[in-house]
């Protein structure tokens, strides 16, 4: 069936942002060694796998339907369509919707609707419970998993209500034609139904259906359109949450039971449902639940992940320096003093022989000298006697603009510390 396009205004944009992450991720191993990472447009990272020994366990089997064109993945052996799996402990799926509708003669259509799932959580920071409809009564129940596996039901109800077309609202789901509330935490499964009152009787012409299901949130904005363009659409995106075991990370550390996070990773717990997931350490991407699966990025490829000057950067493992080059002096970031060169001492000292005046100059523990064709040696020395404090910079120039040209280095000089 086809979905309106209306319906996912994100849609190509999410798309294009996906496949960018794709190529991105090839960089780094993502499948057990010998396994295939791919079913049709989705990528599959272990713990995830498509066949014996290439998944943690079976609850992560993904089956591959080389019936649709691009094959199609399910979890498991089940119907339902995985589109995006995140190492983040997000499987983006398709979900179905309940729906009610009539016409003249009466019902036309009916079906609730029942997801189970055996390990994985309903996601209630990424979807929310939707009903549309100008009669209609929603309601979702099901069981609600508690951090100590007890589990209790669950119950939260949508209606919405309209007697005229021209009172629905656009791009907003307040109760007049659509209403939205948000999920508990730790449901995995549930079971929605929808009805009318009047068997939409007096609305027959624009809102013949209601409606219900649990959407991904960001990847739905309501519209009017939705009352006749949802007879046509089956599945909508929503968003499940999966962890690995049923332990926290403390439980396992204190247990000693084996731990699935490799090296430069670490462990952390869900925010939503129980077990653990895994992370690559700051500085490392890859997938941390294979060995030597976590790399070490190098932040100075990408001036994304640097905050250095250009040409300044240094890759390290785990991290990144922003040294400056020799002769310059700071922190050479972005944020920072940068890089300035570095300032050097000058002293001139002026020595009289014969006819001429030897110009020492005294550098930084380098003495160069020059003749100038100064004739008149009874000129006033004082103004020669002692140094004359003058900055440059490293590349042998005068803040003046004085050329420091025809200086020839003639060897180190110790210069005294005080008296004359």
């Amino acid at each position: 069936m086809r979905t309106p396009e209306m319906l996912f205004p994100f849609i190509t944009l999410v798309a294009a942002l996906l496949a960018a992450t794709t190529i991105s991720a090839q960089e780094f191993p993502i499948a057990k060694a010998g396994c295939q990472d791919r079913c049709g447009n989705v990528t599959i990272p272990y713990p995830f796998g498509l066949t014996d020994d290439c998944y943690y366990h079976v609850r992560f089997l993904i089956t591959c339907n080389h019936t649709f064109n691009p094959p199609k993945a399910f979890l498991t052996t089940s119907t339902i369509n995985v589109t995006e799996i995140t190492l983040e402990g997000k499987l983006h799926i398709e979900q179905y919707i309940a729906k009610d509708c009539y016409n003249a003669s009466g019902p036309t259509h009916s079906n609730s609707l029942e997801l189970k799932l055996a390990k994985f959580i309903i996601s209630d920071a990424d979807n929310i419970f939707v009903s549309i409809g100008c009669d209609t009564v929603a309601s979702l129940r099901g069981n609600l998993k508690e951090a100590d596996s007890a589990e209790n039901e669950y119950e939260v109800g949508c209606t919405s209500f309209c007697n005229s077309f021209k009172y629905v609202p656009n791009d907003t789901c307040s109760g007049i034609g659509c209403c939205q509330t948000s999920l508990a935490k730790g449901v995995d499964d549930f079971y929605i139904t929808v009805s009318s009152q009047t068997n939409h009787s007096a609305i027959l012409d624009f809102s013949p259906c209601s409606y219900a299901f649990i959407i991904e949130e960001k990847k739905f904005n309501f519209s009017k359109s939705h009352f006749k363009d949802l007879e046509n659409v089956d599945k909508l995106p929503m968003v499940v949450d999966w962890s690995i075991g049923y332990n926290s990370c403390a439980e396992v550390k204190k247990s000693g039971m084996y731990n699935a996070c490799q090296g430069n990773s670490t462990c952390h717990d869900p925010d939503n449902g129980n077990g653990y997931l895994c992370r690559c350490l700051d500085g490392y991407r890859g997938n941390p639940y294979l060995p030597n699966g976590c790399l070490d990025v190098d932040e100075c490829k990408d001036s994304n992940l640097n905050e250095c000057l250009k040409n300044y950067c240094h890759n390290t493992i785990g991290n990144y320096t922003c040294p400056c080059p020799k002769g310059y002096h700071g922190d050479g970031r972005k944020d920072g003093e940068g890089c300035s060169a570095d300032q050097l001492l000058v002293v001139k000292i002026f020595v009289g022989v014969g006819a001429s005046v030897i110009v020492l100059v005294a550098v930084s523990g380098l003495l160069m000298a020059g003749k100038h064709p100064w004739t008149n040696v009874e000129s006033n020395y004082e103004e020669t006697e002692y140094l004359l404090g003058k900055k440059i910079d490293a590349s042998g120039h005068g803040k003046s603009g004085e050329s420091s040209s025809g200086y020839q280095v003639i060897g180190p000089v110790l210069l005294p510390s005080g008296g004359r």
